[in-house]
């Protein structure tokens, strides 16, 4: 694998800083090498076995990444903020066969061990044994992060190494990566973002990547003022936590954190539309104008501003290297410059398949091999604009892509709910932030602190509703559907 072997270019040079603790190249090879025999076990190679890892961000993380690859392994990353209904979903889904986690997690992942098959690993107890590690070619399947699609549940994202390769070199050539680079991730790592944009990006350059254990304005403003980090990059939400932090703070630490800002290389804006009051401010307080980009997870990055040149203000910019993009209409037929059409992207950056699901897998594509990713956006000067989702049914809030139908099919087995509609609500810090019309059963209304707090139950934080509506009945079309244009008028 490239990825390792370009390490060991930079054996002495720090890969990794965490835990108050610096890591060098030398030690993740080390390091990822013994976990890696650990998880053989005395096999010759693990062929693409599901290694799902509940582990917090840093440097064990990265070397239990690395070891599933060096071993031959699939790398199936969890959430620590899931709820265990998520997490018993992903192991299940992709029939894991190992899990490996730390011991604050030891609870959460216990009652797995009575599933046929698996095998349980502490990564504590993990012995450091030494050995030869099998040839892993780029073809082979390395990944599988889970995105909620239009359908009700998440649907895995298998992408190979060859993959994620193609999604690092286009981005580490574009955004000019080098091995002087210090980035902060405070992003989860089971998303595209966080790990391919940050963390491989960085470790494929030479660089180093440094990890909080939480977000906190306050402790991110202190590292980006150390004057060792150089790149920044975050969700709109971050920022915009940011710049509310930043206005309290007195005039000398603004002044201070304004004029640490101004000496960085990069910030980068993604996941989520930048509102363009989030990036104006953004740039009388650091200086920069914030690099907006756009991809998904089944494809990495495949459109970005440029880093050098013209960054237009609600535009996501123009086709990285490697990657083909063209907009098309509802039959796949390419449509003309200024008129609005679905993104379809062709490259080696595009993922393998949906794991389990070859007829969505196939849905997804044109004949021609060009992924649909529903969204609508317009060519203008060269540069696309984003318009829209082609689905009402996914909201994006704070960097997450969440699914509609899958926050409705919970609500619906509420004993007192009848039925509900669920759409994103436009909001400056969030993006979109999930609100929900409920039509209850009998006329008592329900405590919604404690239908939130039912929730939790079931779904992640970031799934929650933060707004509620109560309504006699839900409006809907002449085909029986239910219109959530009106739906969120009436939010």
């Amino acid at each position: 694998m490239q990825l390792i072997q370009n390490a060991e270019h930079y054996s002495d040079r720090i890969a990794v800083k965490s835990g108050g603790k610096a890591y060098s190249y030398g030690q993740l090879l080390d390091v990822s090498e013994s976990i890696a025999m650990d998880l053989l076990n005395g096999h010759p190679e693990l062929y693409e076995s599901r290694i799902a890892f509940l582990v917090p961000a840093g440097f064990q993380y990265v070397a239990i990444q690395w070891a599933i690859w060096r071993a031959g392994g699939i790398a199936v990353p969890l959430c620590e903020k899931h709820p265990l209904s998520s997490i018993r979903y992903i192991i299940e889904d992709t029939q894991a066969d190992v899990i490996v986690y730390t011991k604050e997690f030891e609870s959460l992942i216990k009652p797995f061990d009575v599933l046929p098959g698996i095998r349980l690993l502490q990564a504590e107890k993990f012995t450091g044994r030494k050995g030869p590690l099998p040839r892993i070619t780029s073809d082979r399947r390395a990944m599988i992060l889970y995105t909620s699609g239009t359908t009700g549940s998440p649907k895995g994202v298998v992408t190979t190494h060859r993959n994620i390769e193609a999604q690092i070199t286009s981005l580490t050539t574009s955004w000019e990566w080098s091995p002087d680079d210090h980035i902060l991730n405070i992003l989860p790592l089971h998303h595209v973002h966080g790990i391919v944009n940050v963390l491989c990006c960085a470790l494929w350059s030479g660089a180093c990547c440094e990890f909080l254990p939480r977000f906190d304005q306050d402790e991110v403003f202190e590292v980006l003022c150390r004057g060792e980090v150089n790149l920044f990059m975050a969700v709109p939400t971050i920022y915009y936590k940011l710049i509310a932090r930043w206005k309290e703070l007195p005039e000398d630490s603004q002044a201070r954190i304004t004029n640490a800002l101004k000496g960085f290389r990069l910030m980068v804006s993604g996941s989520a539309a930048l509102p363009i009051s989030v990036l104006d401010t953004w740039k009388e307080i650091s200086g920069h104008v914030l690099l907006e980009r756009y991809g998904m997870t089944e494809m990495g990055m495949a459109i970005s501003n440029p880093y050098r040149g013209e960054r237009r203000r609600g535009y996501i910019g123009q086709a990285l290297p490697g990657v083909q993009v063209r907009l098309a209409d509802g039959e796949d037929n390419p449509v003309t410059d200024g008129n609005p059409g679905e993104i379809q992207v062709k490259g080696p950056n595009v993922f393998l398949e949906y794991w389990g699901m070859p007829e969505v897998t196939r849905d997804s594509f044109t004949r021609e091999g060009w992924f649909r990713t529903g969204d609508i956006a317009v060519l203008e000067n060269d540069y696309y604009r984003i318009l829209g989702r082609n689905s009402m049914d996914i909201i994006k809030s704070g960097g997450y892509k969440i699914s509609a139908l899958e926050i409705e099919e919970v609500l619906r087995t509420h004993p007192r709910i009848d039925d509900c509609a669920v759409v994103g609500v436009p909001d400056d810090e969030w993006g979109e932030v999930v609100a929900a019309t409920l039509v209850l059963k009998d006329v008592k209304q329900i405590d919604t602190v404690k239908l939130s707090e039912w929730l939790k139950e079931k779904l992640p934080a970031y799934k929650i509703p933060r707004k509620y509506l109560f309504r006699e009945d839900l409006t809907r079309n002449v085909m029986g559907k239910v219109s959530k244009n009106e739906v969120k008028k009436m939010m």
